[in-house]
This record gives C-alpha cells, sequence and structure tokens, in this order.
C-alpha cells in the first residue's frame, strides 16, 4: 500500500540548529462565522542535510519518517 506523502512549500526562518531548519508554511483560512479569510503560519521543523538551506531560502518539505521528536519533514527542494 502506497501512501502519499505531503508536501508543502514555504520559506526557511530559522536554521541555527545542527541539521534542522525551520520552515514557515503559509495558507488562507475562511472564517467560518465572519467568511473573512485570514493567513495562518505553521512552523515545520525540517531536516536541512548538510546546512544547504539558509534564512530566507523559499524550499519544499516533505514529510518523512519520524527524525525525532518534532522533526517529521525534510527539505527535498530549494528554489
Amino acid at each position: 500500500m502506497e501512501t502519499k506523502l505531503k508536501e508543502f512549500k514555504g520559506v526557511v526562518v530559522s536554521d541555527k540548529m545542527q541539521s534542522t531548519a525551520v520552515v514557515a508554511v503559509s495558507r488562507y483560512v475562511k472564517h467560518p462565522k465572519y467568511k473573512k479569510y485570514m493567513k495562518k503560519t505553521t512552523r515545520l521543523m525540517a531536516h536541512n542535510a548538510g546546512g544547504r538551506a539558509k534564512v530566507g531560502d523559499k524550499v519544499t518539505v516533505r514529510s518523512c519518517r519520524p527524525l525525532s521528536k518534532t522533526k517529521h519533514f525534510e527539505i527535498v527542494f530549494e528554489q
């Protein structure tokens, strides 16, 4: 059984950890009562192999096996 891996596009906001980067992923959600669209941002811990991604880089992250307590994504593409 194959599972579809989740992929998100975001911006690196922190690279101060060893082999880990924090990627901010934004999305728009509609308020259920007022019907206004709001911007929500999620910060994902992602594996940064070799420290290639730097702060401000636009990257794509993909889900992977759990690498630590909070790290379940890896950086797969840098734009």
